[in-house]
């Protein structure tokens, strides 16, 4: 069976421009949760987000180019951008061929579509911008992508909420794994950061008003990010023929359904997504030392997540650690699996598990070493990446040190 592994990382989010600053945010535990900068924030009850500061389209693209672009397909472009510098790949007309996208998103372009509901509603205008679906639809950053690098294999998008990025990755490394394809561009992005999007959510009455306080007991609710994080998997063969540094390998993957409630998580769904990971794998639990958790902040999440983990590790999960960077660059949704792989990556690579920030008080229904406060030094060879979302839909990511 062919093996696949990471030679690419590229990221944008709330803690950096760029994959390194967003990982040494992770590291010191860096808050990037922050009052929100959007119109009408005055109008909405939650008023905090993940929000990307002191970004300037125009300083990346040009006039011309961000006709095509929401900002969710910008922040996609930026990651494969250092994805693509960081692996040295070069794709050939022959390689083209064997090389594809696979990108996760929930709501795609959220901020064309909310900005043309306020020309169409609001300003009683009966024209929008001709270009409003190519800028809003889901494969829209895939499609760029694919076109950026002449990437003329399997090229789609992946929406399955929160999970969305967890799925495209899972499927990408399919691909290379089966023998579709050699090299392929996967990950995700989002930025529901408008108000059309906070004012949905505010509906759901999930959201926190203050801070993403993950398994600690006074948590009330996620907080909303925006960015994104790109990769490049890489069949281990074609890698190392060219010399390529290896930063993980992608060792496995699983995916469940609870096919129980459209919001309400389940245990055993989330469970067995995690022994199917570890079976693909071939790893088992004693294997594992870090998780990085679905860890949304709210009260049924974290603790349904805790009793999976037990579920799933048994006595080992006493010996785990698990943590959430939602708690630094908040939920990124469809975008955040790609975002928190990067964590799974700093753990192999470095020896550092970031912290859960915002830890306040022990829960009773959380009694995991969930990585409180301040990060940790730790020596892991394999780690899991858990994404959990609406619909009951899971997919969890098994790495691995580099071969």
């Amino acid at each position: 069976m062919r093996r696949v592994v990471i030679t690419g990382q590229g990221a944008v989010s709330a803690l950096g421009m760029g994959a390194a600053q967003t990982m040494e945010g992770m590291r010191e535990g860096r808050l990037g949760i922050k009052p929100l900068d959007i119109k009408d924030v005055d109008r909405l009850t939650v008023r905090i987000g993940g929000q990307v500061t002191g970004y300037d389209p125009a300083a990346y693209f040009t006039r011309q180019q961000l006709t095509f672009y929401d900002r969710f397909t910008q922040f996609a472009l930026l990651a494969a951008a250092e994805a693509m510098a960081r692996s040295g790949l070069e794709i050939t007309e022959e390689l083209a061929l064997r090389s594809g996208v696979v990108m996760g998103t929930a709501a795609g372009g959220l901020h064309t579509q909310d900005d043309s509901y306020r020309a169409v509603y609001e300003a009683g205008k009966n024209r929008v911008h001709p270009f409003v679906v190519p800028r809003l639809m889901n494969n829209a950053a895939a499609a760029q992508i694919s076109m950026k690098y002449n990437l003329q294999g399997p090229s789609y998008a992946v929406a399955s909420a929160c999970a969305s990025s967890n799925h495209a990755m899972g499927q990408a490394f399919q691909m290379i794994r089966s023998g579709m394809s050699d090299v392929m561009l996967t990950g995700g992005s989002e930025s529901m950061l408008v108000f059309g999007g906070i004012k949905a959510w505010e509906g759901l009455r999930v959201m926190s008003r203050d801070a993403c306080r993950p398994f600690s007991k006074n948590r009330n609710g996620m907080v909303q990010g925006e960015g994104g994080a790109v990769f490049v998997f890489e069949e281990l063969e074609h890698a190392r023929a060219r010399g390529a540094e290896i930063l993980a390998e992608v060792a496995g993957f699983s995916m469940t359904s609870d096919a129980c409630d459209i919001v309400s998580p389940g245990r055993e769904g989330a469970a067995r997504a995690m022994q199917g990971a570890l079976r693909d794998a071939g790893l088992s639990p004693e294997d594992i030392g870090y998780i990085n958790a679905h860890g949304t902040g709210t009260t049924a999440n974290d603790k349904t997540e805790t009793a999976a983990v037990r579920m799933a590790f048994g006595d080992h999960a006493d010996r785990l650690a698990i943590s959430s960077t939602k708690s630094m660059h908040g939920h990124l949704i469809g975008g955040t699996g790609a975002v928190e792989l990067l964590a799974c990556i700093m753990a192999l690579r470095e020896g550092v598990i970031p912290p859960t920030i915002g830890y306040q008080e022990p829960d009773p229904e959380c009694d995991l070493d969930v990585v409180p406060n301040v990060a940790r030094e730790v020596k892991v060879t394999a780690t899991l990446s858990n994404a959990f979302a609406f619909g009951g839909m899971n997919a969890v990511l098994a790495l691995r040190s580099a071969p």
